[in-house]
């Protein structure tokens, strides 16, 4: 590893060593050159040419070799190079310089990443950047830019030591090794305010007072120290009576405990003695009952020493010195302190010992004993045990358990179960739960269809994979094998391998990763109606089956066909009306001649008029109408020719028979009789002689019978499809074939019934309707498979509580439970009972508690006789001691126990020791205090404790003073008064919980209830008369006020039922149709909202859908034309000019052609034709042609360049003088939109989707219409568009879909939630809901409510609390060390903020852990040092100050927060200044730290000055922290002064005038007095005299010059500072000078002479003439 690094140091002082060489030698070769054969040696130089051609190296390849680590080699390509740049031979180069051009190398693997990491180290402190322009600003805003750098390794984690950086950068690039940072602005120390003066330190004669501050901030980042926290002063008070005392008696600290030195040798003493007095005591004592029981007392005595073991209880002796100091701090003779009685100088105490723990023990072995990464690392633990534990140590006992994360390694590891979401099937799709509340289709679930919602459960199981692919092969060969031996009726084997395959379910919180959703959206298919076409009409009379024609009996038949298949329900065509209608005829024929038209009318014999024949051109047809082969018409009467008439040209003359009309009923009966009508009229007139006469009118007209056919009608009437049944006769049936999609295991038949029915009789026999159109009754099925239901195995048992019972006497269950997931169909086995199962848990062990026992105390120990010979009472071997005593731990049984087991289950620790006094011989002794005596409840009773008098002390008469000895106590016992009081806010309104059993998790609208009447609950607290919370039960109230409440049930909006649909707008081509609902009531309370009202009428709802009306529904009927009606009659001839009419009605068309008259408006009125016309009547012997036949079709495109024409054929010839005949062919051109038109398709918008009427939302139809538009924009039938063969490829329909209403879901409400407090008044308890659904489209929005909270029942808050603590007390004498103490109380508040806590019983605590502040160890008593009188002494620390950021502009910078403290000196005496200490200042970082401002404040200005002081943003005033820089002025005083009478300085430092003054300023610009101004006073509204005055000017301070509420004053001051006028007097001098003009001018027209006046009677008019235009303005 490191050989390259070697190398390549050896070579690197070569690259710039040659360059410092060639310098150096340049004197050298110049001498060299310029000796004699210098030049040979000079070309002996350039032939070796050494510096020519240098050898250049790449860089180094990739490291590769077989194996990883250290034995890889890397290579690089080594090339000779020319100084120049160029690449030359390698011979050019000397060989024996030649680099390397392979070295061995560390091959990195990917393994290697789990062995080396990089090393980061610290970054090092912020050092500044120099920067270009050395100039520092005057005033810092953020601080100096600098940098900071850190050291970066690549080393080997397991041994820490150092490697390649390679190999680390394989991995990763190596992190920055610098950063930018930022050095602060310097902040200075920051003090508070000084506090008031303190009282003088001597009553009498000169002392000194003082006063203090703290720190508020430190000096941070090189800021200037803190100033001097304390000042004082001198005061003096009255001059003093007596002598001071110049000295005090001083008590020094106690020394460290420490053991007697002959205490072995005493101890040896002793037990010699004590053995020799055990021996005579052993030989008194003769019972050998009392023996055994001293025996018994000896052994427990010796295990409780045992037990012991764990306390090394020492007591010792500590002492001190008393000594008598000055009031300078020098000692003196004790005998200056004049005092009866001296402090004590010794005391026993315990010898400290410190806490001993036993060495880790071995790790246990890993939590987690799987291998899996995803999922948290287990843990292992470690513990150790206390050997002994800690005696009057101030430190705990280090922790005695160890954790750490681990993971389980190895081969032998298994990998950790994973865990996964399973689903049950999905339910049926229901489309109820989506309808609205009016909805009346609620209750008929199986007429719905269309989009619904389906759910399913959700259930976590173990993903154990190879078990589950093992079962799945095995079930594929298993399956193959039944399939070829199983029967179709036998059930299918899926069911049994999905159970083995299911796994049972655990618990949900196994699961992690997204829960699969548990509802969706499903589409039920809507029933397609069968839609058929209109009836065909009547065909003629043909056999049954033309292939068969037997008999004469016949049917005549029509037809109908469906336009729309049907779908849903039974399926097929069954649900289709019948399709065909037949009527029994008589001598039917398959196939008949059809005439197609008539022929000319050719006179006979060849003449060219008078009678002939017409030949009729026919088809052959068959009965649907169809041209066939004249072949198949050999058996039927072919029309014979028609007799007919030419006229000849004296001849009357009739027109063509009409078409016959429609037939008049569609059938014939007893009442009715089908008839058909055709006429002819007169053309023109016979001449009078020899021409043939016109028949009379009757003969003008032909009726014939039509329909004959009997009214009765028959057809095949089907009944619904049966159930599919099995076919067992059908065995070779593929059991995998899919019907309809769905799979289907084997072949059924159903069958239906068929009838025979007249129409509105009913069922008749089977022959009255032809056989063989009779529709099948059977028809092959296939069977769905049978499912099974299919369940989970059993989850597990859940756990029962493992950990013993603590006074719960509840019955705890176990239960398992498994899940439904396929539910049986189609006849399949039905689910298991139960799903689920409970048992009683086994009872828990009950929990063992533990308790500290106390032994006796031990004899009291006193300071031995050495130390305290010379003390009073040393000689009785009485006064202070310690004692000891044992503790043990017992189960509360009173069963032996480990001493750990005390020490985690029974609380804090009895104390071991305890001061003691042995009596000396004028103590008194007492018993301790009884107990007090209980109260009877009786309010103001007294409650007593007693003790009395022990042994000698009963003889002592001051024993017996009771005044100083009392044996009694007396008491008054508790007047207990409660007073119940609501607290807080009510609660949400809570309804009362039900649980709804649901199938599956189906869930629908109204399973739970949401709505309805609940209660609301405000919590109760109970007071005594002092105020002070207690348990609501003394109250006799179980906590709550209960008050019914209602949560409104929503309302959805309602509407009306749809109305009809209106009539299509069009009677041709598409147009629209509409239907609405009304508005009936609005949603509230969060019910599904309106659907979109219409924006004119806020009340309705309009739905719109296209429509079709067929152009020939309706159409013009006209009947032929009368005979011409001649007006200007020639009588003699009967011809010429005339009118004839025609009726013209409209009619419903048929199939059968127009049948019903109906009103004129339904048909097209431009399309209706012409009732009237003028006609010429042809004269006898004139020319006779037909009527114009139809025009002839213009070629398209239009165009006036082409023509249509119409003819008409000569009739009657005329006679020689006749006139002869027109012109038979009319022309006109095609103009466009008159005669002529193009036709096109036009496709209408899509219409908005529509659904089945049993469809609420889902997949529907969008349609849209075709239309043929003429030219002119007419729609006309479409026969037109089809006639010219137009493309239409649009499709008409398309799918499309509606949005679900989707009401929201919710979960069920989660159970309450734990107290948020475990005591006070505002403690809640809270329970969530979730969206499990979320609302879609028009649905029911989810509620707001997803939280509801209730009051906890108030529970008193008790703790314990630290007293204040005492003064310093030093025991007799004046300082010294001495102790202070404090006492705990057990308090009680409601806990909020502001509830200061009341002082209760301490029994309420008793079940309190004794914390105060989060610490367990109770400091009753502290050691404190009480200063002599002249003592410099130091302050307590003051309190932490609020915990401050480094911020610029309020953003902070980053480096933390910090407080400070300070402990301030004290001087009592001016002389013993040089003893005195440093002030002190403690600073701790900090978390929750804020930003703050300082700013400069400043008071008024009051005269030329004003107080500046520094604050902070908090309203803290401070000294520093403000920069001195931006430091306001605190003193304005003028120079020189202003000593001018009435003068003052202004704040611009200038002298100006007081108000009513007016300045006069000298030529330099200086005041030079100040001049008196006139006072101008304005009366106000409450003066009642309007003059006005000018008074005196007057001081503006006194009163006089301004009687109260009387006028405003204005001091008018022409002249400015500078001493000029100002320029408002420049401004009221014009205003004076223009009202001088104006005055002079009125004077002179008022005095000028007036003009003649005019006439008096125009002067009365005109005003007559301004009011009334006055009033014709009004």
């Amino acid at each position: 590893m490191g050989l390259p690094a070697r190398r390549s140091a050896s070579r690197s002082p070569g690259a710039a060593g040659p360059r410092r060489g060639v310098l150096q030698l340049l004197p050298l070769l110049l001498l060299l050159l310029l000796r004699p054969g210098a030049c040979g040696a000079a070309a002996q130089g350039e032939a070796e040419a050494p510096t020519l051609y240098l050898w250049k190296t790449g860089p180094w390849g990739r490291c590769m070799g077989d194996e990883c680590g250290p034995g890889g080699i890397q290579t690089r390509a080594v090339w000779c190079a020319h100084v120049e740049g160029w690449t030359t031979l390698h011979t050019n180069c000397k060989l024996a310089e030649r680099p390397s051009n392979q070295q061995i190398c560390f091959k990195v693997c990917d393994w290697h990443k789990e062995l080396y990491d990089w090393s980061l180290g610290p970054w090092n402190q912020c050092q500044p950047v120099i920067s270009k322009s050395l100039e520092k600003p005057l005033e810092c805003i953020k601080g100096e830019e600098g940098i900071q750098v850190r050291e970066i390794t690549c080393i080997q984690k397991e041994k820490g030591i150092p490697a390649e950086d390679i190999i680390c950068e394989y991995f990763e690039p190596k992190p920055l090794l610098e950063q930018a940072c930022l050095i602060p602005c310097q902040q200075d120390c920051i003090v508070s305010e000084f506090s008031a003066w303190s009282e003088c330190s001597k009553t009498c004669g000169s002392g000194l007072q003082h006063r203090t501050r703290h720190v508020v901030a430190p000096p941070q980042f090189g800021g200037s120290g803190c100033p001097n926290l304390t000042e004082f002063q001198v005061c003096q008070s009255s001059p003093c009576e007596e002598e001071e005392n110049m000295y005090s008696l001083h008590v020094g600290p106690w020394s460290s405990c420490s053991m007697p030195h002959s205490r072995q040798v005493r101890q040896a003493r002793r037990r010699g003695k004590n053995k020799e007095r055990e021996k005579d005591r052993g030989k008194g004592v003769k019972d050998p009952e009392a023996r055994e029981l001293i025996k018994k007392k000896r052994n427990r005595n010796r295990q409780n020493r045992q037990e012991n073991k764990y306390w090394d209880i020492q007591i010792g002796y500590q002492t001190r010195e008393v000594m008598c100091t000055n009031k300078t701090g020098k000692a003196a003779d004790l005998s200056f302190c004049r005092q009866e009685k001296l402090p004590v100088t010794f005391q026993s105490c315990v010898i400290t010992k410190e806490c001993q723990v036993s060495e880790w023990s071995e790790w246990s072995p890993c939590s987690k004993t799987c291998y899996d990464t995803a999922s948290p690392k287990g843990t292992r633990v470690r513990t150790r045990i206390i050997r002994q534990f800690p005696v009057g140590s101030e430190k705990e006992c280090p922790e005695l358990e160890e954790k750490e994360p681990c993971a389980s390694q190895g081969d032998a590891v298994v990998p950790c179960a994973t865990y996964g979401w399973r689903t049950t099937e999905w339910t049926e799709c229901r489309v109820d739960p989506l309808l609205s509340q009016q909805d009346k289709r609620r209750g008929n679930h199986t007429a719905l269809c269309g989009g619904g919602v389906q759910t399913r459960e959700v259930y976590c199981v173990q993903a154990n994979e190879d078990l589950l692919s093992h079962l799945n092969t095995h079930k594929d060969k298993e399956e193959s094998k039944y399939q070829s031996t199983s029967k179709s009726s036998a059930a299918p084997f899926l069911s049994i391998t999905f159970e083995i395959t299911a796994s049972k379910p655990v618990d949900l919180n196994s699961c992690t990763g997204p829960v699969p959703n548990t509802t969706q959206l499903c589409h039920i298919p809507c029933p397609v109606e069968c839609e058929v076409s209109p009836w065909s009409a009547w065909g003629p009379c043909t056999y049954e089956n033309c292939n068969d024609q037997q008999g004469k009996k016949g049917f005549k038949l029509r037809k109908r066909r469906i336009t729309n298949e049907p779908t849903g329900g039974s399926g097929g065509t069954g649900n289709c009306p019948h399709l065909l209608e037949a009527i029994p005829c008589e001598e039917p024929s398959c196939y008949d001649w059809k005439a197609v038209r008539l022929g000319d009318c050719e006179p006979d014999n060849g003449k060219e008029c008078g009678p002939g024949t017409q030949v009729q051109e026919v088809v052959c047809i068959n009965s649907d109408g169809e041209e066939v082969d004249r072949q198949l018409c050999r058996d039927a009467i072919f029309p014979i020719p028609v007799a007919c008439y030419a006229p000849c040209p004296k001849d009357c003359v009739l027109s063509m028979w009409s078409l016959w009309s429609s037939c008049s009923h569609t059938c014939s009966g007893k009442t009715t009789e089908g008839k058909q009508i055709r006429a002819r009229s007169i053309l023109a007139y016979a001449g009078e002689e020899g021409g043939a006469h016109c028949p009379n009118s009757s003969a003008l007209q032909e009726v014939r019978s039509c329909n004959e056919h009997p009214c009765t009608v028959y057809h095949w009437q089907t009944g619904p499809w049966g159930q599919c049944i099995e076919d067992t006769s059908v065995s070779s049936f593929n059991t995998t074939t899919t019907w309809n999609g769905e799979a289907s295991c084997s072949v059924g038949m159903q069958t239906r019934k068929v009838i025979c029915v007249r129409v509105n009789v009913g069922q008749v026999g089977p022959k009255k309707c032809p056989e063989s159109l009779r529709p099948e009754t059977v028809r092959p099925c296939l069977l769905p498979c049978r499912k099974d239901c299919l369940v989970t195995p059993y989850s597990d048992w859940t756990s029962c509580p493992t950990s013993c019972k603590e006074g719960d006497s509840g019955v705890r269950k176990q239960s398992r439970h498994r899940v439904i997931i396929q539910l049986p169909a189609n006849g399949g086995r039905d689910c298991p009972d139960p799903l689920y199962e409970e048992k009683v848990c086994e009872a828990p062990p009950v929990c063992q508690s533990y308790r500290w026992k106390t032994h006796k105390w031990r004899r009291c120990q006193l300071v031995p006789w050495s130390v305290r010979q010379d003390s009073p009472g040393a000689q009785e071997g009485c006064g202070p001691g310690r004692q000891a005593r044992a503790i043990t731990c017992r189960k509360q049984d009173g069963g032996q126990a480990g001493i750990h087991e005390c020490l985690w289950y029974a609380g804090p620790v009895p104390a071991l020791t305890q001061a003691c006094q042995i009596p000396c011989q004028d103590d008194c002794q007492f018993t301790s205090w009884s107990k007090f005596s209980s109260c009877n409840g009786d309010c103001g009773a007294v409650r007593t404790r007693k003790r009395t008098i022990v042994g000698k002390s009963k003889k002592k008469e001051k024993c017996k003073n009771s005044q100083l000895y009392p044996l009694i106590e007396t008491q008054y016992c508790p007047c207990d008064k409660y007073n119940a009081q609501p607290v807080g806010n009510w609660s949400d309104c809570i309804l009362p919980e039900g649980k709804v059993e649901l199938l599956l998790g189906v869930k629908t609208q109204g399973d739970t209830k949401e709505c309805g009447q609940g209660y609301r609950y405000q919590a109760m607290a109970c007071y005594d008369q002092n105020g002070r919370l207690v348990e609501t039960s003394r109250c006799n109230s179980h906590g709550y006020i209960e008050e019914a409440c209602i949560i409104p049930c929503p309302s959805d909006c309602k509407l009306s039922e749809w109305s009809n649909w209106s009539r299509c707008s069009k009677s041709c081509g598409s147009g629209v149709k509409v239907r609405s609902k009304w508005l009936r009531e609005k949603p509230y309370n969060g019910g599904r909202p309106c659907p979109k009202l219409d924006h004119v009428n806020q009340a309705q709802v309009y739905e719109v859908v296209p429509c079709h009306s067929d152009c020939s529904q309706y159409i013009w009927v006209s009947e032929p034309w009368s005979i011409c009606k001649v007006t200007f009659v020639n009588m003699r001839d009967n011809c010429g000019e005339g009118v004839q009419t025609r009726k013209v009605r409209c009619m419903q068309n048929t199939a059968d052609g127009p049948s019903d008259h109906v009103e004129d408006y339904l048909c097209d009125p431009e399309e209706m034709p012409l009732g009237s016309r003028e006609c010429k009547l042809p004269c006898p012997e004139d020319c006779v042609v037909s009527e114009w036949g139809p025009w002839t079709r213009c070629t398209l495109p239009c165009s006036q360049s082409s023509f249509r024409q119409r003819s008409a054929d000569p009739i009657r010839q005329p006679a020689d003088e006749g006139r002869a005949c027109p012109n038979a062919v009319e022309k006109e051109p095609c103009n466009l939109n008159k005669n002529c038109f193009h036709y096109d398709y036009n496709v209408t918008d899509w219409s908005t989707c529509q659904l089945s009427e049993k469809a609420v939302c889902g997949n529907g139809i969008k349609t849209r219409m075709l239309d043929c538009v003429r030219s002119d924009g007419k729609s006309v039938d479409l026969k037109y568009c089809e006639e010219l063969g137009l493309e239409k490829n649009w499709p008409m329909n398309t799918s499309c879909m509606v949005e679900c209403p989707v009401n929201c879901q919710l979960s069920d409400w989660s159970p309450w939630s734990e107290c948020s407090q475990t005591c006070g008044l505002t403690g809640k308890m809270v329970r969530r809901r979730t969206v499990t659904q979320p609302f879609q489209g028009d649905g029911r929005p989810c509620p707001a409510l997803m939280e509801q909270s209730r009051p906890c029942p108030v529970k008193p808050c008790y703790q314990w609390q630290y007293g204040q603590w005492s003064l310093c007390q030093v025991q007799d004498a004046q300082c010294g060390e001495g102790t202070k103490t404090r006492n705990i109380s057990c308090v009680v508040s409601d806990g909020s903020a502001d509830d200061f806590s009341k002082v209760v019983d301490e029994e309420f605590c008793t079940d309190i852990e004794p914390i105060i502040d989060g610490n367990k160890k109770m400091v009753l008593e502290e050691t404190c040092t009480q200063p002599c009188p002249g003592d410099c002494y130091l302050k307590d620390w003051s309190s932490w100050s609020l915990c401050q950021l480094t911020c610029v502009n309020g953003e902070d910078l980053g480096f933390g927060g910090i407080q400070v403290r300070s402990r301030a000196v004290i001087i009592q005496e001016l002389e013993n200044q040089h003893l005195c200490p440093e002030q002190m200042l403690e600073t701790k970082s900090c978390n929750d730290g804020q930003c703050y401002e300082y700013k400069w404040m400043a008071s008024a200005w009051k005269g030329s000055s004003r107080t500046v002081w520094c604050q902070r943003s908090d309203g803290i005033n401070v000294t520093g922290g403000c920069l001195v820089v931006r430091q306001p002025d605190a003193d304005r005083s003028c120079n020189p002064p202003c000593s001018q009478p009435h003068s003052s300085c202004s704040e611009m430092r200038t002298c100006s005038c007081e108000e009513g003054y007016t300045e006069v300023m000298s030529s330099n610009g200086t005041l030079e007095q100040c001049t008196l101004i006139p006072v101008v006073v304005i009366p106000t509204v409450e003066d009642k005299r309007g003059d006005v005055k000018t008074s005196r000017a007057v001081h503006p301070t006194q009163s006089s010059s301004n009687p109260t509420g009387r006028g405003r004053t204005w001091f008018l001051q022409p002249f400015g500072p500078d001493g000029r006028l100002k320029t408002w007097v420049y401004g009221v001098a014009a205003g004076a000078f223009v009202l001088l003009i104006f005055i002079v001018s009125m004077i002179y027209l008022a005095c000028k002479k007036p003009k003649k006046p005019q006439r008096r009677q125009n002067n009365r008019l005109k005003p007559l003439t301004l009011a009334y235009d006055g009033d014709a303005d009004m």
